[in-house]
Order: C-alpha cells, then sequence, then structure tokens
C-alpha cells in the first residue's frame, strides 16, 4: 500500500517539486547575496544597499551603510549553516532563493532589523516587516537613503553620462566581453546604456555599422 502511495505521488507532483533545496555555510558577499555551500544566492525578495552606498545621519553626516550592513549579516550569519530554496535564477547568474539559519527565514530577519527593503518588484513577502522597522526606526531607517534600486539607476545614469560619445554622430559602441569577444552595441538596444567604452583596453567607438563589422565587431544580440 505505501509503495503505491509513493507511486501515486510522483505522478501527482514532478520529481522537481519534491526537491529539498540546497545547503551549507555562510559566506557573506553584501547585505543581500550570500555564497552557501557553492552556490552563489542572491536572497530573494529583499534589496540591500550597496557596498559604497551612503546614507546621511541626523547630523547631516554620511557614511557608507552599503559596508555596514554587510558586516551586520556577516555578524548575524557569516559561517553559519544555512538551507535555501530556489526560486529563480537573475541576470548575472545566481540564484535566487529563500533562505533560513537555524530555522529563521533570513530574509525576514534582515528586513526586521533594518539591514535590508523589502523588494516588493519580486516578493510582498516582507512588506509589513518594512513597515515596522520604518516606524520603529531601526538599522537604515534611522537615516536618510535611496531606496537601492534608486541608487543603482542613479549611478548607471552617471556612467552613461561620463561615458557619452566624443562625436554624437558615432555612438556604437564597440566593447571587448572577458572572454575577448568584440561585441558593438547600438544605441537603444537592452545593454547599451550600462556598456563603458575603454580606450585603454582597445574598446572604440564606431560611426556605423559597416565600419564595426569591417573592423572585426559583431552585433549584440539584445
Amino acid at each position: 500500500m505505501l509503495r503505491i502511495s509513493f507511486l501515486i505521488a510522483l505522478t501527482l507532483f514532478p520529481a522537481a517539486s519534491l526537491a529539498q533545496g540546497f545547503g551549507g555555510t555562510v559566506r557573506v558577499v553584501d547585505g543581500d547575496t550570500l555564497d552557501v555551500g557553492g552556490v552563489r544566492v542572491r536572497v530573494h525578495g529583499i534589496d540591500a544597499p550597496e557596498l559604497g552606498q551612503r546614507c546621511t545621519n541626523a547630523d547631516g553626516v554620511r557614511w557608507d551603510c552599503g559596508t555596514w550592513a554587510a558586516d551586520e549579516v556577516r555578524r548575524r550569519i557569516g559561517a553559519r549553516s544555512a538551507h535555501c530554496d530556489t526560486v529563480d535564477t537573475d541576470r548575472y547568474g545566481r540564484t535566487v532563493a529563500t533562505c533560513s539559519v537555524a530555522g529563521q527565514d533570513v530574509g525576514r530577519m534582515l528586513v526586521a532589523e533594518g539591514l535590508a527593503l523589502a523588494f516588493r518588484k519580486y516578493s510582498m513577502a516582507y512588506d509589513l516587516d518594512e513597515k515596522r522597522a520604518v516606524i520603529a526606526g531601526r538599522g537604515l531607517h534611522a537615516h536618510r537613503f535611496d531606496r537601492p534600486a534608486d541608487h543603482r539607476r542613479t549611478v548607471r545614469e552617471e556612467r552613461a553620462g561620463d561615458n557619452a560619445a566624443p562625436n554624437p554622430d558615432c555612438a556604437i559602441k564597440g566593447n571587448i566581453s572577458r572572454s575577448g569577444n568584440r561585441i558593438h552595441h547600438l544605441p537603444g538596444q537592452a545593454d547599451y546604456a550600462r556598456t563603458v567604452i575603454r580606450p585603454e583596453q582597445g574598446e572604440r567607438w564606431f560611426c556605423s555599422e559597416a565600419d564595426a563589422r569591417a573592423a572585426g565587431w559583431r552585433r549584440a544580440r539584445r
């Protein structure tokens, strides 16, 4: 009877749904990114300030709250054992997952203590935890700061401004990838704005696609 029940369960629920996730010792990369065992994990549903991101305290002093948040996360869960369940994979190849340490939801703990924010774009799971932390003035909420997503957008825009084409008529970006591939990006393509041209590394601007192709650069796929 037990064997029959097990076979029915396998039929109704695919094997993937019975997966137990993964686990390992935690190494903290930043406020919302961990290495768990050999897996790089972006904690699902939260967003922490970037390393080097600055907050402003009540006296008007700016300080590196991104590094502080990472250090606080490290103090709480660094070198401890975590269990994680995969939710997705992000565009950087990181495993997006919910994780727990000693039975405590890591995302909820970090948001409740004001070390990270609820990332409502992807999950509402920690919405109330953030609101309680704001009311209590815990952690980051005792200071003025930009939400991490807004900070990243500002940085991208500043980099794009600093990396404007020297000649507006020659705005095609000839980038060289880490693997050595020569790829050109047209204005309006997905990665154009965040692609930075480094002439000292052999990258360059092109005035036309024909020029780029002739020089050995292929067009970006997105």
